[in-house]
């Protein structure tokens, strides 16, 4: 038991926010939290696993990035791309003819985020990268980016209610995880049909699975407009337990995806 008094050294670093690299965001009370669990709910090639990217390298915390869902390739390309502001197509045309050593330096400046590939990560190898990380380096992860959540290997479903069952037993899991370690866990996710063309604002509904319960914030994201180099990218703020939430999702901040460098700023 603790005293309120022994509560603030037991806190330590847990509820600490992130860098929050859109100001979008923050006017709409959204923080990621040190100790706590989000979940990035959007349509498959909307945009939610470029959103994890860009906050894993825009927030520049120490980050350890589970790319379940995209190969040791596809991130490569996208997080030069993202932190030299180079034209995606050419980085990816430089990487296949091994002319990439111009790339090199800028990248290995970011030592502090680290990729696993896994396809199907367990939670004992989430574990082990966690502790690895902290034995490397010295320092506790402050960002952990799982993308996306039912790539996590837990032994199967056999049906729907199994899935679903699995999806919420997940949640729990990552949300003491985020608790033990003392980082923000994000995990990227589905939404239901009825938003899987990602053109319209995704309430909290809309979200697959039986998730909502344990996250302490859901995003929700939708396209807006999309032009020839760029899209705008509408991310709702369905919950947030500690601040402003719509769960209708029609209260959202619009950032603009530059689709040559990948980068996502504020409108």
């Amino acid at each position: 038991m603790y005293s309120l008094s022994q509560s603030i050294q037991m806190a330590g670093a847990v509820g600490d926010p992130l860098p929050n690299p859109f100001k979008g965001l923050s006017d709409l009370d959204v923080e990621f939290r040190r100790g706590e669990l989000s979940v990035i709910a959007a349509a498959s090639g909307t945009g939610k696993s470029l959103f994890a990217l860009n906050l894993a390298i825009q927030s520049n915390v120490p980050t350890l990035y589970f790319s379940a869902d995209s190969t040791a390739a596809t991130q490569l390309v996208r997080a030069t791309a993202i932190i030299t502001g180079e034209d995606s197509k050419v980085i990816k045309s430089r990487l296949r003819q091994g002319e990439f050593a111009e790339y090199e330096a800028a990248l290995a400046e970011r030592w502090w985020l680290r990729f696993n590939y896994s396809a199907r990560p367990t939670p004992e190898e989430i574990e082990l990268h966690l502790m690895a990380y902290e034995e490397v380096f010295g320092t506790d992860v402050h960002l952990a980016v799982i993308d996306n959540i039912s790539n996590l290997d837990t032994g199967g479903s056999n049906n729907t209610s199994e899935y679903t069952q699995a999806l919420e037993e997940l949640c729990d899991y990552l949300n003491e995880m985020a608790r033990e370690v003392g980082a923000h866990v994000t995990t990227t996710h589905h939404v239901i049909g009825e938003y899987s063309d990602g053109t319209k604002p995704i309430p909290q509904s809309g979200v697959k699975g039986k998730v909502s319960r344990v996250p302490s914030l859901i995003l929700t994201i939708h396209k807006a407009s999309e032009g020839l180099y760029t899209k705008v990218l509408n991310v709702s703020d369905v919950k947030n337990r500690d601040g402003f939430a719509d769960a209708s999702g029609e209260t959202y901040a619009p950032l603009q995806f530059n689709t040559t460098n990948m980068q996502l700023s504020d409108v």
